[in-house]
């Protein structure tokens, strides 16, 4: 139970940064508009900023790709340093604040990976190859689940308080879905994801996790533009809900409790 338990961690966490690194380089090939507006935040123009943006994708994609094929520890931990940072230049760029709580997946969930696998003792251990199998104490898992809960925390308040102050891209989605009152569904969707955020911080029941889990993949497929790579640099939020899932079993708990008495 509790060996399966890491590799199935070690994996989804895998999946979920390549998925990140991945959706989000394909904006950069793409040369996404709205990224002009990032770049600007450091005084660089339209011009330079699509000459760039190309570059940016790509070196996300190779982050992506090598995770899979040569997963290393400095990916998750690069990933945990630019998810936030390109987080914040959201903010920084006049968007809501929400849209950082919003991708707490792109940097949470890399950071759980983290700590699944250690952080390693110096830089040789950074670009070393991880093992894909190993076991874990039970404080690790317990440092997971709080990781975990914030993580969902974060996003789900993000995303609810982008519905509650009507952000243009989601009355969009709902618009494309022949809704016709879509302020009216959008205030409902906020209260429901705030209100569930708080309930996983408090009290994370596993019996909503898989519910929310496919309420998440499936909203996030509306995506009016570029919808396959929304929905792909978002795999952090969805792992982080399935990865709470998994830690949140009381089994694992009582195998490592049983082991400690023998």
């Amino acid at each position: 139970m509790k060996q399966n338990t890491e590799a199935k961690l070690y994996q989804i966490f895998r999946i979920a940064i390549a998925m990140c690194f991945i959706g989000h380089g394909a904006f950069g090939i793409i040369t996404k508009q709205v990224w002009c507006n990032y770049f600007a935040v450091f005084g660089i123009g339209q011009e330079t900023a699509y000459k760039l943006m190309p570059l940016v994708g790509t070196f996300d994609i190779i982050m992506g790709i090598l995770i899979i094929i040569y997963p290393m520890r400095i990916v998750p931990l690069w990933l945990v340093i630019w998810g936030i940072f390109t987080a914040l230049l959201r903010p920084l760029s006049n968007e809501p604040f929400a849209e950082f709580l919003e991708r707490a997946g792109n940097y949470g969930v890399p950071f759980a990976m983290l700590l699944l696998v250690g952080f390693g003792n110096n830089f040789k251990d950074s670009i070393s190859r991880m093992k894909s199998r190993f076991t874990a104490e039970q404080n690790v898992f317990k440092n997971i689940e709080v990781c975990l809960r914030v993580t969902v925390f974060l996003l789900l308040l993000g995303h609810g308080w982008l519905n509650l102050i009507h952000k243009q891209g989601l009355l969009n989605q709902y618009s494309s879905l022949g809704i016709s009152d879509p302020l009216a569904v959008a205030n409902i969707v906020g209260i429901f994801e705030i209100l569930t955020a708080l309930l996983v911080l408090i009290k994370p029941l596993r019996s909503i996790l898989i519910p929310l889990l496919i309420w998440k993949i499936v909203s996030e497929m509306f995506y009016p533009a570029y919808a396959y790579w929304e929905w792909i640099e978002r795999g952090g939020s969805y792992a982080a809900i399935l990865a709470l899932w998994i830690v949140t079993n009381p089994a694992l708990y009582k195998k490592q409790i049983i082991n400690n008495d023998n």
